[in-house]
């Protein structure tokens, strides 16, 4: 799918937690062990009446407050639902790299540059192939025949396009419905994500499915946020029981001061041991959060170490530029499909000439010539800290004199200018290996200035020339300069 589909791809690998579907193992165990009791009715919908009542408040407020926003403005206007459901895919697909204000530019290029399916396809004819150039109708469909495609940005565009009467689950949602019904317990957890798509499901308005679901992401956008929230402005404040908690401490504060009795516990308060949404107990009601309380997440794991060889192989063109060698990523995995310099993960506790050979090794067999570890010159150490990895590049730089017969069998490969590179679908951390590479290379042009990096020197930072996100949709988008 060209551009789109490498970053729709991305973004299920680093995107949020998708619950898994319940086995029937899990089942079985549960019932051996003692299934837990339900959740309480305080931290459900179950009242028809107040369903109702907060579908009407909220597509209300969103008739008279929702941001205009383009993809809004083509989804409502647009009276092909194929082109529709494209559009609103583009959208989705942005908006989950960064922020609104960010996409709004780049999704009108792109709509200009590649403004269907069909348009987009000339990169690649795999999907219109496949689908006739149709997209899938359904949620369940489009998650099954659209590579890269989760269960959030489904419900997405077949509530939005196709009018499918289904709910969507995102950060902004998770954070809205959490306040709503008190649900304390980490957000993350299977257990809550199942609840909370259960719950989508259960709200979502039957007429109104894309506007209710936009509805909820807008509200927590906009007025549900992480932190200082507007209870104030909220249209369903009247249904929201973690706002009523906030008010209860306040009347119940009160009393304390004038030394009035401790009220009644309400009907609605769970108080049921090991309600599977509650706060665990070793994280009790923080007054001075307010609704902030919720949602809750678990600790973050401490990322693990990891260290990677990587080889900046350099030759100079015709007129004495420097090309780079990159080869692709595998199609899956961490960075899944990106371009990189050939690299080695490396176990850990070598030494510098174990990690050197090994090196040496990997690029040998790669490229079916000797390749001498000596020859391989040390640059320094990057660092780059993936959201669940401490990752240490060890960079070495090998100057070539002139070209290398690769292995077709071994991976995608192919020469580089610094500009192309750039241009390139590289990550972040490529670029930081690139800038450390040259600059070493600049230090020893310099007068006097030739003494090599020693061992574990950290270098980090960005080329200038490479500046932006990894997979910056300014990659696909910017127009060429003048020669």
């Amino acid at each position: 799918m060209g551009p789109l589909r490498a970053a729709a791809g991305g973004l299920r690998r680093s995107g949020g937690r998708a619950a898994p579907p319940a086995g029937r193992s899990r089942k079985g165990a549960s019932l051996r062990r003692g299934a837990p009791a339900p959740p309480p009715t305080r931290h459900l919908f179950s009242d028809p009446a107040e369903i109702a009542a907060l579908r009407g408040d909220l597509l209300g407020w969103y008739d008279r407050c929702k941001r205009d926003l383009p993809w809004r403005t083509l989804a409502a206007a647009e009276l092909d639902t194929d082109r529709r459901a494209y559009a609103v895919w583009v959208s989705e697909v942005m908006l989950q790299q960064t922020q609104v204000a960010t996409v709004i530019d780049y999704y009108n290029r792109w709509m200009q540059k590649w403004p269907t399916l069909q348009a987009l396809a000339q990169a690649s004819l795999e999907v219109v192939f496949e689908l006739a150039g149709q997209m899938p109708r359904t949620a369940e469909d489009l998650q099954k025949l659209l590579p890269g495609v989760g269960r959030y940005t489904a419900g997405a565009i077949a509530s939005i396009s196709y009018r499918q009467a289904t709910g969507v689950v995102d950060g902004n949602v998770i954070r809205v419905l959490c306040r709503l019904r008190c649900i304390g317990a980490d957000s993350s957890s299977p257990a809550v994500i199942d609840q909370l798509w259960d719950m989508a499901n259960a709200l979502v308005d039957r007429s109104r499915p894309g506007d209710f679901n936009q509805a909820l992401m807008e509200l927590g956008a906009t007025v549900c946020v992480p932190k200082a929230p507007l209870c104030g402005e909220c249209p369903v404040k009247q249904h929201c029981r973690a706002r009523r908690r906030v008010e209860k401490e306040l009347v119940f504060a009160s009393q304390q001061l004038f030394g009035k009795p401790t009220p009644v516990p309400d009907v609605e308060d769970c108080g049921v041991g090991g309600c599977p949404l509650c706060p665990p107990a070793t994280e009790p009601w923080d007054s001075s959060l307010g609704v902030t309380n919720f949602p809750r997440k678990a600790a973050k794991k401490q990322p693990r170490v990891a260290r990677t060889a990587s080889c900046v192989l350099e030759r100079r063109d015709c007129h004495g530029a420097p090309e780079y060698l990159i080869v692709q990523r595998p199609s899956s995995g961490l960075l899944a499909g990106l371009w990189e310099f050939p690299s080695l993960p490396l176990a850990q506790g070598l030494q510098e000439e174990e990690e050197r050979q090994a090196l040496a090794d990997h690029l040998q067999a790669w490229m079916g010539q000797p390749v001498v570890a000596k020859g391989l010159q040390l640059i320094g150490e990057v660092v780059h800290i993936f959201s669940h990895i401490h990752q240490t590049y060890v960079v070495y730089s090998l100057p070539l004199d002139g070209d290398v017969t690769l292995d077709p069998a071994s991976s995608s490969s192919r020469w580089v200018t610094e500009e192309e590179f750039y241009a390139s679908a590289v990550s972040t951390a490529m670029k930081k290996v690139l800038k450390a590479c040259e600059k070493q290379h600049r230090k020893e042009s310099s007068p006097g200035k030739g003494s090599k990096r020693k061992r574990g020197a950290k270098t980090q930072g960005a080329s200038s020339t490479g500046g932006g996100t990894q997979l910056s949709l300014y990659t696909f988008l910017r127009v060429p300069t003048a020669p």
